[in-house]
């Protein structure tokens, strides 16, 4: 039996990856900050819960140690807070995962970075190969520093790391992609800004499946894995799905990618003069994201591995869209 440190262990991913490890038969340890509201949930599964905070060193190290493997999804996952939290949080929360995870001795490292690390370049097929090319957006740069900052500790110390290069992550508890879409889609406020635009949606039981494989196999230490379903589909469907899951009209508004980008340079502006704290109905990050046809390998992990996703994307969607049906309409948005 291994004991596992989950970082991040309420979030969509990490709770998901806590409850298929003690499926297992591991032991986990959850570092959570206090007060958090999932925290009762994993107590009544047997999940160890430490208080602290990413961004305090010695807390960081007190629940790393007496562990075997570490996975850090902890991270500030949205496109809309301060630069300051992701340097803390992001950067500096990896900075001290590594550091602590080096002192105590810890068997693996699985950190969650993101396709995003590679930039937007979409003359090719983007593989692990790719170098970091920064997107000039917070979430997307403060995980490319993030990552470097892993990799030093790897070439410098020998930590045994792993990255994981999740794709657009989706199922039952997602609490950003398919919400913000569906809640976009039911107020209609959704738009399009580009034809054709591609997703490559990453099921969470395929994401945690290969997430374990790599904390156990010794051919995925110093290196990366892009993950995804094994195929691509259009934004344009993805949405049509969800629409009819919610049994409302499509939307098929669509406005020039130039006038998009315009708009959400303006609400991002008007936004940080008044102060508001709340996500603009449009950001950079998510033009640019939502207009990109960027085309992601898997290959390596099939490769190297022998992984290959367990999970259709058509029975990972349907399995998602039985879960959307059972959520309030009213209260989707939450990032």
């Amino acid at each position: 039996m291994k004991k596992v440190l989950v970082t991040g262990a309420t979030g969509f991913i990490g709770s998901n990856l806590v409850q298929e490890i003690l499926r297992k038969g591991n032991s986990v340890r959850a570092f959570v900050l206090p007060g958090d509201p999932e925290e009762a949930g994993l107590e009544k599964k047997g999940v160890e819960v430490y208080h602290g905070d990413i961004r305090n060193y010695d807390e960081v190290k007190a629940a790393v140690s007496g562990m075997d493997i570490v996975f850090n999804c902890a991270a500030v996952v949205t496109d809309w807070a301060p630069w300051r939290l992701f340097r803390e949080v992001t950067i500096g929360g990896v900075e001290n995962v590594c550091k602590a995870s080096v002192e105590v001795g810890i068997q693996r490292l699985v950190d969650i970075s993101t396709n995003d690390v590679f930039g937007t370049d979409e003359s090719k097929v983007i593989d692990e190969s790719f170098p970091l090319r920064p997107w000039h957006e917070p979430y997307p740069d403060a995980k490319i520093q993030a990552e470097k900052i892993a990799w030093s500790y790897h070439r410098q110390h020998k930590l045994p790391v792993t990255m994981v290069y999740p794709c657009w992550a989706y199922g039952a508890g997602d609490k950003t992609f398919v919400p913000l879409l569906a809640d976009a889609i039911v107020k209609r406020e959704l738009m399009f800004w580009r034809k054709d635009v591609l997703v490559w949606p990453t099921y969470i039981e395929n994401l945690v499946d290969l997430l374990l494989l790599i904390a156990e196999d010794p051919r995925a230490v110093g290196n990366g894995y892009l993950v995804h379903d094994g195929e691509s589909v259009t934004l344009q469907d993805f949405c049509k799905g969800i629409a009819e899951t919610l049994g409302v009209k499509q939307v098929n508004t669509r406005i020039p990618y130039f006038a998009a980008y315009a708009a959400a340079i303006a609400m991002e502006s008007l936004w940080k003069m008044l102060g508001i704290t709340a996500r603009p109905l449009l950001t950079t990050y998510t033009v640019k994201n939502l207009g990109s046809r960027l085309r992601f390998s898997i290959e390596r992990a099939g490769r190297e591995l022998g992984w290959k996703p367990k999970v259709s994307f058509k029975m990972g969607f349907a399995k998602t869209m039985d879960w959307l049906k059972t959520l309030d309409l009213e209260a989707l948005k939450q990032k």
